[in-house]
């Protein structure tokens, strides 16, 4: 699936870059359908990865929706084409961000979501990369559109974010903190942070300085948990954090029928 993405400004000539998504992996819910939520994985993974991690977890109540990334060069690996939601050079406040590349990966999410029916909660989770992806949809979804000034037209319920950090914080947190119904949007919506001290892939002092950045700008529904040598991976006790908020913050009712 590709989504054309043009470039920000009115009046100026419009480029367009086209983002070639991977396949979609569908983890159906095993009992009554009440939350989907689209998973995003990490750099240079594929949506099957998560799939089958996502399928064993006791959430009968959620309908996973696991896309996988273009495949496009990043900076960060010295040019080399990987599966990238987006472009990155380094994980820092201060590197400059690929707004067009985040705003596609975003709209993509958007639009998987977007014919699911009224009554669904919906949601987005990824790890590392694509949590930035996750808690950047976040932001649009307080501003009611992209960077980009596209309307952002999907309802969400829950973010989750593992290992991750918050892209173009500066650029973000400065529109959100200038509008009063995205600081009104921005405290109601749930955000579950996770993130390991013994990361050493994106440091635990970036999800951290998101957090703390996103609670300043009026996040105040935010959780940040912090996980003593975990590395940058997953691990029981954060999954089984994960359901735990999910199942309290979607309401769900645990049943399979």
């Amino acid at each position: 699936m590709s989504f054309g993405s043009s470039t920000m400004g009115s009046g100026s000539r419009t480029t367009r870059r086209t983002f070639e998504f991977g396949r979609t992996h569908v983890v159906r819910p095993k009992g009554k359908h009440q939350a989907t939520i689209v998973w995003l994985h990490g750099l240079g993974d594929k949506g099957s990865s998560w799939s089958q991690i996502l399928e064993t977890l006791p959430l009968p109540n959620i309908k996973w929706i696991c896309p996988t990334a273009p495949t496009r060069p990043v900076a960060l690996l010295g040019g080399f084409p990987c599966t990238a939601w987006f472009d990155v050079g380094e994980i820092s406040e201060d590197a400059p961000d690929d707004l067009e590349g985040l705003d596609a990966s975003a709209a993509h999410v958007a639009n998987l979501l977007s014919t699911e029916p009224a009554n669904i909660k919906l949601g987005v989770g990824g790890f590392s990369m694509g949590a930035a992806v996750a808690v950047y949809s976040a932001t649009c979804r307080v501003l009611g559109q992209y960077v980009n000034g596209n309307p952002y037209q999907v309802t969400l319920s829950a973010i989750v974010g593992l290992s991750g950090w918050l892209p173009c914080s500066r650029t973000l947190m400065n529109r959100v903190e200038g509008s009063h119904e995205a600081a009104r949007q921005a405290a109601s919506l749930p955000i579950l942070l996770c993130h390991g001290l013994g990361d050493d892939v994106v440091a635990y002092k970036h999800g951290e300085k998101s957090a703390q950045t996103l609670s300043a700008a009026g996040f105040r529904n935010l959780t940040f948990r912090t996980y003593n040598g975990l590395g940058h991976y997953t691990i029981p006790e954060e999954t089984d954090e994960v359901c735990n908020w999910l199942t309290a913050r979607l309401m769900l009712d645990g049943s399979w029928s």
